[in-house]
């Protein structure tokens, strides 16, 4: 009775069937349009189990196998759950609940020096062949850039590299810092593309492995190196800093940490392009299921957040970029590339992580296409003056480099050779 009180509260869009255990069948139709699907519980315990924290425990009820869909798929039922749990959530704001969660978020991310080492290990030290599964071949693990919805992965992930590196300003022998360098694929193309001296620091461990042993096989170890540190512990200053994906594990009341280190570390006529997942709305809190499984002390932040504490610092925003729709399509590649080597995934792990990872990609996919995920990238400086008055140059210094391309005779601007 008191689950069919929360559907009824809940089901604005779409319907839903849920069977039981012991077979009784009922179905909860919304006022509007939407997706629709059809469940069954596998034991008793799930209807109760889901009043606790349904946000949580439908996820882990699905990877357990305690909830089976009969009709549609995974994506509809996350769907149906996720344009449905938008409204409730926005009908929520600026009640005493909300303002619980908020004031929560100083626990949840929490993020000292030695905690957020742990944080990331927990997600980015899995192995190497998993990430090779979905990833694209530079193993870029982040949003990639459609000019165009056709195009591929490989190509959107280099286009995305030098969307960034143009935003840069490269000049031969400048000394940059990659803050989070992942596998090193950004670090390395940089140094290829503006001839600079690259600095990258993680705080994973096979990361920062895989990275070395790349820019040991491209033979420019001595002007590309990958350091196991945290950026907070770094001393000398950069002409240009960049930093993609990694502003999302900060934490909120790190921010100001994270900008005054910025600062410090940047040169007078430095430039920063800072990529980050963000929010089209106010302040909110991450979701139960991805702080427990997916990113522990990891938040996406809205601008609002973001912006005064850059000013804090007292750095120029010079350039401001968003965008929208790429994050859902690189999600898609990436869902898409996962469940056709789902088999090779499982022989790694197993079933339930199977499962953990196909919501975390179709939920992270539809918080882009239905909620208000969006990416932004924020170019910064010290000085007024660093960068040209108009932003003319990126789109020329990205066209030069596609008449490269063609001038080398590449088929397309994509892959590892163009890279």
């Amino acid at each position: 009775m008191l689950l069919d009180a929360m559907l009824q509260r809940f089901v604005k869009f779409g319907a839903i069937t849920i069977v039981e255990a012991g077979g009784r069948e009922k179905s909860w139709q919304g006022a509007e349009a939407g997706p629709v699907t059809k469940i069954r519980f596998t034991d008793d315990k799930v209807a109760r189990d889901l009043l606790k924290n349904p946000e949580l425990v439908v996820c882990e009820a699905y990877m357990d196998g305690r909830i089976e869909i009969l009709e549609g798929t995974l994506y509809e039922f996350l769907d149906f759950l996720i344009v449905n749990a938008e409204h409730q959530w926005q009908a929520q704001r600026g009640t005493f609940r909300e303002r619980i969660r908020l004031g929560l978020r100083k626990i949840q991310q929490y993020n000292p020096v030695g905690r957020a080492k742990q944080n990331i290990a927990h997600h980015y030290d899995l192995t190497d062949e998993f990430y090779r599964l979905f990833l694209d071949e530079d193993e870029q693990y982040s949003c990639s850039y459609f000019p165009s919805p056709d195009i591929g992965l490989e190509e959107s992930q280099l286009l995305k590299k030098r969307h960034i590196a143009a935003k840069l300003l490269l000049e031969p022998g400048q000394k940059v810092l990659d803050i989070g360098s992942g596998w090193g694929g950004l670090g390395l193309t940089i140094a290829e593309l503006g001839g600079c001296d690259v600095t990258g620091v993680t705080l994973s461990e096979r990361q920062h492995e895989v990275s070395n042993e790349r820019a040991r096989g491209k033979g420019v170890a001595e002007r590309v190196r990958f350091l196991l540190q945290d950026y907070r512990h770094l001393r000398e200053r950069f002409d240009r800093i960049v930093s993609v994906g990694m502003f999302e594990h900060v934490g909120v009341h790190h921010y100001d940490e994270f900008f005054g280190k910025v600062r410090d570390l940047l040169a007078d006529d430095g430039v920063m392009l800072l990529h980050s997942i963000g929010r089209m709305e106010g302040p909110s809190w991450t979701s139960a299921f991805i702080r427990k499984y997916i990113f522990p002390g990891g938040y996406i932040p809205a601008l609002s957040e973001v912006l005064p504490a850059i000013e804090r610092a007292g750095l120029w925003v010079t350039d401001v970029e968003i965008l929208r729709l790429h994050y859902a399509e690189t999600l898609k590649h990436w869902r898409q590339r996962f469940m056709a080597r789902r088999d090779e995934a499982k022989a790694l792990y197993d079933e339930r992580f199977c499962r953990m990872w196909e919501i975390y990609l179709i939920g992270s996919e539809l918080f882009f296409r239905r909620q208000r995920g969006m990416v932004f990238q924020i170019q910064l400086a010290k000085d007024r003056h660093a960068v040209p008055l108009t932003r003319d140059y990126m789109v020329d210094t990205e066209r030069a480099w596609r008449c490269a391309d063609q001038h080398a005779g590449l088929r397309t601007v994509g892959g590892r050779d163009a890279a």
